[in-house]
Order: structure tokens, then sequence, then C-alpha cells
């Protein structure tokens, strides 16, 4: 008889092979997807041809996205997305995504049915545990080591000791899962779950729709973690079908299963949250936030820019205007996510509103283009990080919050509760 596992180990466990696996051992373990973008492939293009092997291990399974500098910015940009379209050609890739098809990496392999519950995924970008929200391992990983994967099919992992936490009770009235996630990065820190697996759960996550599970996953590795994941649910299922390509695998915790340490919040205490600079664990609720004027909000990214995130930004933005000292800057997640947007009326509000609207890009997240900022200027933004320079100017501010407080800071002139301009 097998001990009991979490649900990260006995993913672990099927792929290596093996009847059992505990935090601590050292695995090689068959990978279903590896993924890359515009930055981080052509890096591990480059070491996959020193390698001297002549295919990757399965054409269907290894995906490029490109989407961090496009559309091309400029011609290094061009350059690295045309090595990573000739080289998709070349091995027949199933999966390659050009502009005016792609879409933000970690919104459009999930809608694509490309990753499944079950799943174990590895991706040249830190913000791949975004999966975990369907019930599959995933983790970034360096691009030479993804490289070897993309020739294999396999790689090598350290198997985590896991932190259950639990957020229970009703979610207050603007309070969302990025409140949640940054409340839980506030408390136990950047480093809190490092090399570590984040396994999300209790009755406000199963209450949770699937794109605040997707953002909840998405920012693990901002408390150093090396994989969140929620057990598959109904909703869960539901999403799947008739969307993925292969059949998810469902695994769950066993009950008695080995944690490192469980946490349990309970929700109705908790406030929309801001990470003030220049950490995401800087963290305040708005109650004590005070007085903070912004140059720029920028709602989307891998983190929020999914169909429910423009819709309750275009809820607040309805019928008023962006301050005048403010650019807004609005980022779908994928083609498909902008074009029901469109359908439902969102765009138009927020165009009416003032807002700019881009073609879905990874650009001012990482200070890449599209919203870069000055020196001295300040963001609020639905992103993921707020380092140093991150989005421009070492001597820029980013500040980070959920959609809601994004599009009522935009109106304002202020970083504020949306309840202060209803």
């Amino acid at each position: 008889m097998t001990r009991p596992m979490t649900i990260t180990e006995k993913i672990f466990a099927q792929h290596a092979g093996l009847e059992e696996v505990k935090a601590g051992d050292l695995i090689t373990a068959k990978v279903d997807i590896t993924l890359a973008n515009d930055i981080t492939g052509p890096v591990a293009i480059k070491e996959f041809e020193k390698i001297g092997i002549d295919r990757v291990f399965d054409n269907t399974r290894v995906v490029f996205v490109p989407d961090h500098f496009v559309p091309n910015k400029d011609i290094k940009s061009a350059q690295q997305v045309k090595l990573v379209r000739e080289f998709s050609k070349k091995h027949k890739l199933t999966h390659f995504f050009e502009v005016g098809r792609m879409g933000i990496e970690h919104a459009l392999l999930p809608d694509k049915g490309i990753v499944t519950a079950g799943d174990l995924i590895i991706g040249a970008d830190s913000h791949t545990c975004t999966y975990g929200a369907l019930g599959a391992f995933s983790t970034g990983v360096g691009s030479t080591d993804l490289a070897c994967a993309m020739a294999s099919g396999e790689t090598w992992f350290k198997v985590p000791s896991t932190m259950k936490i639990e957020f229970n009770g009703k979610l207050n009235k603007w309070v969302s899962a990025k409140d949640l996630i940054l409340h839980l990065i506030g408390d136990i820190g950047v480093d809190g779950a490092l090399y570590k697996t984040l396994e999300i759960g209790g009755t406000a996550i199963k209450e949770m729709e699937m794109d605040g599970r997707f953002t909840i996953c998405n920012m693990a590795i901002e408390a150093g973690a090396k994989n969140g994941i929620i057990e598959p649910d109904e909703k869960t299922l539901k999403y799947l079908e008739n969307r993925s390509i292969r059949s998810p695998k469902i695994y769950k915790s066993d009950e008695n299963a080995a944690y490192e340490k469980i946490i349990k919040y309970d929700v109705s205490e908790i406030e929309p949250t801001v990470a003030f600079p220049h950490l995401p664990e800087n963290t305040r609720p708005i109650s004590q936030v005070g007085e903070i004027k912004i140059n720029q909000a920028v709602i989307g990214s891998c983190t929020n820019g999914r169909l429910s995130d423009l819709a309750v930004a275009a809820s607040i933005l309805k019928g008023k205007k962006v301050h005048d000292d403010v650019r807004l800057i609005v980022f779908p997640g994928t083609q498909e996510i902008y074009l029901e947007a469109v359908k439902n009326g969102y765009i138009q509000t927020i165009i009416e509103a003032g807002g700019a609207v881009s073609t879905p890009t990874c650009g001012p997240c990482l200070g890449g283009h599209c919203g870069i900022l000055a020196e001295g200027e300040r963001a609020i933004s639905t992103t993921n990080r707020n380092f140093v320079g991150r989005m421009g100017h070492t001597k820029s501010e980013v500040y980070l919050s959920s959609p809601a407080i994004a599009a009522s800071s935009a109106v304002a002139g202020k970083i504020c509760s949306p309840d202060e301009i209803m």
C-alpha cells in the first residue's frame, strides 16, 4: 500500500513511473508540455541545436507563444520572433501562435485546451505556475533545462514539500482572487513558500470561478513557490469540457497526506489589497492606503487579463471618465477574450471612458513597451510584480491591485476603492 500523497506528489509519481514519491525525492519525470516565449524561446532553441539532434520529442507538445515584445517593438524583437517562427516551421510544431492569433501565453494555453488537469508542464517563464488552477503541476524553468526537455520529453525535479492554504468564508464587496493572493503574499512574504507547493483550497475557492483560480496560481511564484495548485472540481471539468485537446486526469490529495504547514484565512476579514513598491509582499488594505496619486493604470496581463477582469473594470468605468492626469491602458489576455469583450460592450465602455485598448501583449508588465513609466511616475497595475524598474524608470513606482481598484483609481486619479467614485 502506498503512502498518502498530495495532488502534486501524485502527479509526479505518475509522470516518473513510480508508485509513490515524497518531499525531497530527486526524480526524472516525463513532461506533457514545454513552453517558451519570444524572450526565452531563442535561448532554448540555440541550446537545443547544440545537442545535435534533428527533431523535438513531440511536435504537438512543444509550444511557442511570442507575447512579450509583440507586435514587435524593434528590430531585435523582430529577429527573436523570426528565429522562433522558423524553428517552429522547421519542426512542424502544432502550436506556434502568430500575431493576430496569439495571446498572453498563460491565458492562451488554458483557453486553447493545450494544458489540462493532471498534466506536468514546464515553461521558460516563471508564471507557468498559472496552470495549477486546472489541477496540473506546472512550473517555470531555465531555457537550458527547457531545451533538454524539448529534445528528450523529460526533466528532473526535487519533489517540493507542500503548504496547504485554505480561504474560507464569503468575500466582501470588491474583494477578488487578486486580493486573496496579495493578502497571502503579504502575510508569508516573497520567500514564504520557497521551493514549496502552495495547495490552495477552502470554501471561498470552491465558489470561485476559473478566472480567479488562474489569478491565484499565477502569483504563487511571488511567494517563492515552486508551484501553486487547486484540486479539480466540477467547475474545472466544465471549463475543460469541449476545450481540452487531451483527456484530463483528476488527482486529489489523500485525506491524511503530509503537509509542511496549514494556513487558514477567513476571507470576510480581507479587504481589497494593494501591494506598495517595491515588493509584492509590501501590502496594505485599501483602508490604509492613504493619498497616492497615480499617472497610469494598467488592466491586463497573465494575472488579470481575462473576461471577468474586463467586465469588472467596465462596470466601474461605465458613464465615467478617466482622470485628466491618468493614462488607462487595457490589455485583454487573448484575441478571443478581446472579441468577447467587444461583443459584451466592455471595450466600448473602456474607450468611451478614455481608456486605450491594446492587442494582447505582455508589453508594460515587464517594462517592454506599450506603457513604459518615466522617472517619478506612479502606476496602479493588475500585473504581478512591482520590483524596482519593473515597468520603466528605476525611479518610477508600481502598485499592484485588482482590476476593480485599478479602474476606480484611473477615474479618481489616486488609488481608491470603487465605493469612492460610485
